[in-house]
């Protein structure tokens, strides 16, 4: 093999790679979701199917000018594109060092099929497929082998941090926020830690207890996600936590789940833990039935709340506490916060918090980033709830903006991992209340389309788009909504 047409092959191999690693961070190095989940399907043809036939019809024939036609593909076609494509994402490879270590291993194989071809001659083309396959085979060995490590590790540390309370929280919808309320109103009384963002795997638990939790924190806060039946027990029996939170049970993420009784249960498993001493859990029906073996540590919620006021200045409510009802208030938006920031109180006030010191501890609450948060910039204003990706949570976010008396833009690609119905009714309530809609993506495109009459459409396909579209459409004055900022691979 020539030096033109090796230097092609490899060539064409990082980059076919490089897409592949790209998706697979996306869905969390899962062969099957990039496979079954991922919505923009053509990329696989252009990226992977197309450069891969041409590279075996090109290999099959040994004449010299049909693999010159695959070298001339790769430098003018396949990497111009690739680099392209990569650089109108939103959301490019990040080179972490399992992504270093995947490329570092490819490239001692390409090392390791070169010097073996050069003492046996000429070689099968096909043999670079079964190289591709090997060597995410053993990225992937290897990478499970890591990630054991690293719980045992995190394991270990918790082991030794005997003084450590840890409270564990899932649910389909919520968990970050009451996460963060809680961070803030426990640090008063405790060392409270809990993870920056949306870290709620197993492996991501494991790294932030090993790199981030110090030896002096006598309480940890975890989020707790799932993906399928399971993943929740492994997180109980990874932490073992003294108290256990299940918010909101609902449809979010039901296409991995296929039914809402498997949601509940799967949130469900957070109970089993052998040191559990009190749960809160949301009141509902799907959830019910998996908690007959807890009753007796069970503090339900909500129900104790009333006299709520939720608008574009925050949040007015009052608490049944302690035998009587008290007030607060909190600069958090939303009428679905109220429920947050109540439960937060509620274990607050469990762990001994003082009713004026919640109260107090309520009205300095801080909005969790990208959740109705809102911002004034270039004389307009902007609430950015871009992190909000369930019905509930983005219907109040239009209901607020409803609230403001000027023109009212919204910019969504509609719910991610829910199902038609649901996008329908967010479509309805945006047709009611806006006067143009910026729907990104081409998920949702047609059942958005279809729901929504009122409001001047406009369709992104590409994200890339949006700034410019913003500067053409909007005035001063006006409210911008942007609601759940799925990446542009959606």
């Amino acid at each position: 093999m020539g030096t033109l047409e090796l230097g092609a092959v490899w060539v064409f191999i990082i980059g076919l790679n490089y897409y592949l690693m790209t998706l697979l961070q996306w869905y969390h190095y899962s062969f099957a979701r990039v496979l079954t989940k991922h919505h923009k399907r053509r990329w696989h043809f252009y990226h992977v199917l197309l450069p891969l036939a041409i590279f075996v019809m090109t290999h099959v024939s040994h004449l010299n000018h049909i693999k010159m036609f695959f070298a001339l593909y790769v430098i003018g076609i396949q990497i111009p594109w690739l680099v392209l494509w990569a650089v109108n994402l939103d959301k490019r490879l990040v080179f972490t060092p399992r992504v270093l270590r995947f490329f570092a291993l490819l490239l001692f194989f390409l090392l390791l099929d070169m010097l073996v071809a050069h003492f046996l001659g000429e070689m099968p083309f096909w043999r670079y497929v079964v190289l591709m396959c090997l060597v995410h085979g053993a990225s992937w060995g290897f990478e499970k082998s890591c990630a054991q490590g690293y719980v045992r590790l995190a394991q270990d540390k918790l082991t030794r941090m005997s003084d450590l309370k840890i409270i564990a929280i899932t649910g389909s919808f919520g968990k970050t926020s009451v996460k963060s309320y809680l961070q803030q109103i426990l640090q008063e009384k405790y060392i409270a830690y809990s993870a920056s963002g949306s870290v709620n795997t197993l492996l991501g638990l494991s790294r932030d207890i090993n790199q981030n939790l110090g030896e002096n924190a006598t309480l940890y806060i975890a989020e707790a996600g799932a993906r399928q039946p399971g993943d929740i027990k492994a997180i109980t029996t990874f932490l073992q936590p003294h108290y256990a939170i299940i918010t909101e049970v609902g449809k979010q993420h039901i296409e991995y789940f296929k039914t809402l009784e498997n949601v509940a249960q799967t949130k469900a498993e957070l109970l089993d833990s052998a040191r559990l001493e009190q749960a809160f859990c949301y009141k509902s029906q799907a959830l019910e039935p998996f908690l007959s073996a807890h009753q007796d540590k069970i503090t339900f919620y909500p129900g104790q709340t009333r006299q709520v006021e939720a608008t574009l200045e925050g949040t007015r409510f009052e608490l049944f506490l302690d035998q009587k009802w008290v007030p607060f208030e909190s600069k958090i938006l939303g009428v679905f916060n109220v429920e947050n920031i109540s439960l937060a109180v509620m274990v607050g006030f469990h762990f001994g918090i003082p009713i004026a010191q919640l109260q107090r501890l309520v009205a300095k609450l801080n909005p969790v980033p990208h959740r109705l948060h809102v911002l004034h910039t270039h004389n307009k204003i902007i609430i950015d709830d871009g992190f909000n990706g369930n019905l509930k949570g983005m219907l109040e976010g239009v209901r607020l903006c409803s609230l403001y008396p000027g023109r009212k833009v919204i910019v969504t690609p509609g719910l991610v991992e829910s199902d038609e119905a649901s996008n329908t009714t967010l479509g309805e309530a945006i047709d009611k209340v806006f006067d143009i809609a910026i729907i990104t993506g081409e998920l949702n495109i047609q059942v958005l389309g279809q729901a929504i009459h009122k409001p001047q459409k406009i369709f992104l396909k590409d994200k890339a788009q949006l700034e410019q579209t913003l500067q053409s459409v909007t005035l001063a004055q006006d409210l911008i909504l942007f609601a759940n900022d799925a990446p542009n691979y959606i």
